[in-house]
């Protein structure tokens, strides 16, 4: 059943020893005949509490490592956090030789999107407004043009669609309905992303939202009540959710993460009411 399906490994930046983890993947990569890609995550670790600046430097030099392990027979490094010069004896190419496998990265900061423009092959952004997500797509674009370089684009975003509009927006405010909001909030800051910017603006999303947790048509706010990170979901039926999909298609947005919940209710209807149109 996953002959064909495309794997996407969150790798947290500094929980392995770079060169581990140069061979870690390209095993993975090989395994998968080719179909691995990589999410680059620059949170702190349990325990940790190092500064953003800090995060995003260790992410950057965990991902010149992995390039230079991949391409090269020896790592010669100097950083802040790594210090490496090393020859290789076995060969550590991934499976991808027309290419090393894929990095997507998320982040709002300007140290984010540097490190994804210069580094990176698809930035991967949170839910908002077409108008925002454009900006930041745009941003991106200019940072990436200064390096020579193109970026693509993907979306992570949570659904829940029904056979009719109705059906929809119900379930979506079910879904909160007993929920404290002290209780959300103490749910949201026990994330170790709690108080990144990324977090921070989603939280504007939904200050920014109507009565009913709505930010745009069909983009329902109201996960963030309860959940760190990703916390907007595409609410309608299925003729609503594909003109969606298609709208963030003609923008520019390649890659789709989608999950809902409960995860195998919402993953079963859309793809009975949304993947055959796809």
């Amino acid at each position: 059943m996953t002959d064909n399906i495309n794997l996407l490994v969150a790798v947290r930046c500094g929980e392995y020893h770079p060169p581990m983890l140069a061979r870690y993947i390209a095993s993975l990569d090989h395994m998968l005949n080719g179909r691995l890609t990589v999410n680059i995550i620059s949170s702190n670790m349990p325990g940790e509490q190092r500064d953003s600046e800090g995060r995003y430097q260790r992410s950057r030099e965990v991902i010149e490592i992995l390039k230079q392990a991949w391409t090269q027979d020896r790592i010669d490094y100097e950083g802040e956090f790594y210090n490496l010069h090393l020859d290789w004896t076995d060969p550590v190419k991934p499976y991808q030789q027309n290419g090393d496998p894929l990095l997507y990265f998320g982040g709002y900061s300007p140290a984010e999107k540097d490190l994804c423009a210069e580094h990176c092959d698809v930035y991967l952004m949170w839910p908002d407004t077409e108008e925002n997500l454009q900006g930041h797509m745009e941003d991106l674009s200019a940072r990436a043009a200064a390096y020579g370089r193109k970026i693509d684009f993907g979306l992570r975003v949570h659904m829940i669609v029904h056979e009719t509009e109705a059906e929809a927006r119900a379930y979506a405010q079910r879904l909160v309905s007993k929920l404290d909001d002290e209780v959300g909030d103490a749910i949201r800051n026990r994330a170790q992303d709690a108080k990144s910017l990324s977090v921070a603006l989603q939280a504007e999303a939904r200050e920014r939202s109507d009565d009913e947790g709505y930010s745009e048509a069909n983009l329902w706010t109201g996960i963030g009540r309860a959940r760190s990170g990703c916390g907007a979901a595409l609410v309608g039926n299925p003729e609503q959710i594909m003109e969606k999909i298609e709208r963030y298609k003609a923008m520019g947005i390649r890659s789709f993460i989608f999950s809902g919940y409960p995860h195998l209710d919402e993953c079963k209807k859309f793809g009975e009411l949304v993947m055959p149109h796809l």
